[in-house]
């Protein structure tokens, strides 16, 4: 596949201010002002490939969004160059806008007393979408996510779930290149988080739109997302396909194991119980270089065992492990 954005030793730093509490101090910051350096990203490299979904995913202060709205062109970085389909975004925004959306969870596009109706209309004129193009691509995406009922809606009577397909709507409408998705499923339930992910999925393979995806809820990265970069305190800590993510990382199984009658287990030392019933035993235990055959059929051997599921960490416990794995 062909490179759509390349980044290439992308520092940020913030100055930020201090002074004591007090008048004096006050008086005193008039004239002379102490100050710090932050460093948000520090010199971060990765490229995204077209066509692509990337999961891009951090704790709270690692960057991420510093890196997003450097891409959207929102921001300048203090050092590092970022091509991102031709464009350097801050420097040629007006003409990159055209060519990529973007939806952040907690700052709307919609107009709030507005129907999203209206607001899509308004990015037709914007963008020059033609009437036909305009009215098959609404009449698609309001169908595909199922917001034929609440579309006219007044913004501020719908939900935050109902606003954020809305949103994605909108961000979608001008068939952009690339689409930066910032919680995209915040105050979804179940049944809209999988109908988005089946439409974003759709979007991608019919237009071949690359979309970079920020999240918490790491089921939209498991669902949606091949590779990951994970960053933490400004850099890069792994950047790689989700799979070998969870092959590198894993530590530990969780086991679950069904007996034929009532079973009290004497687990090994090295396993850590999770739950305890006459019938059922949950544990979990890291994993030797042996691997876990060998601990299983000791297992089978000694206690009626009627059936064993195995199973890995949650994908959220092994990213945090890799974060305070990151802070040693």
């Amino acid at each position: 596949m062909a490179t759509a954005i390349t980044v290439r030793g992308l520092k940020k730093n913030y100055k930020t201010y201090k002074r004591e509490e007090g008048l004096g101090a006050t008086i005193k910051a008039l004239f002379k002002r102490e100050f710090s350096i932050k460093q948000a990203l520090k010199g971060i490299e990765f490229e995204v490939e077209k066509g692509e979904i990337l999961g891009f995913i951090g704790p709270n202060g690692a960057g991420k969004s510093t890196a997003i709205k450097i891409l959207c062109g929102i921001l300048f970085p203090t050092e590092g160059k970022v091509e991102s389909f031709g464009y350097e975004p801050w420097t040629q925004r007006i003409k990159y806008a055209m060519d990529f959306g973007v939806v952040f969870g907690q700052k709307s596009q919609l107009e709030w007393d507005l129907p999203p109706n209206d607001t899509y209309h308004l990015i037709k004129v914007l963008y020059n979408v033609p009437d036909a193009t305009f009215n098959k691509r609404l009449k698609y995406m309001i169908k595909l996510l199922d917001v034929e009922h609440i579309y006219k809606t007044p913004t501020r009577d719908l939900s935050l779930g109902e606003r954020m397909k809305c949103e994605v709507i909108a961000a979608l409408l001008h068939n952009p290149k690339l689409v930066l998705l910032d919680e995209p499923t915040i105050g979804m339930d179940v049944v809209a988080k999988k109908k988005l992910h089946g439409f974003i999925k759709k979007i991608n393979e019919e237009h071949g739109t690359t979309f970079i995806i920020t999240t918490h809820d790491m089921g939209d990265i498991e669902k949606l997302c091949k590779r990951v970069i994970i960053i933490n305190t400004g850099e890069i800590v792994y950047n790689g396909l989700l799979s070998d993510l969870t092959k590198e990382y894993i530590k530990k199984k969780f086991i679950e194991v069904k007996f034929e009658e009532k079973t009290h287990v004497n687990l090994p030392k090295r396993a850590c119980l999770i739950s305890r019933t006459p019938y059922v035993t949950k544990f979990e235990i890291p994993i030797k270089k042996k691997g876990m055959d060998d601990f299983i059929v000791e297992l089978i051997k000694e206690y009626p065992v009627e059936d064993i599921i195995i199973s890995d960490p949650p994908i959220e416990e092994i990213i945090r492990d890799i974060y305070e794995n990151d802070k040693c």
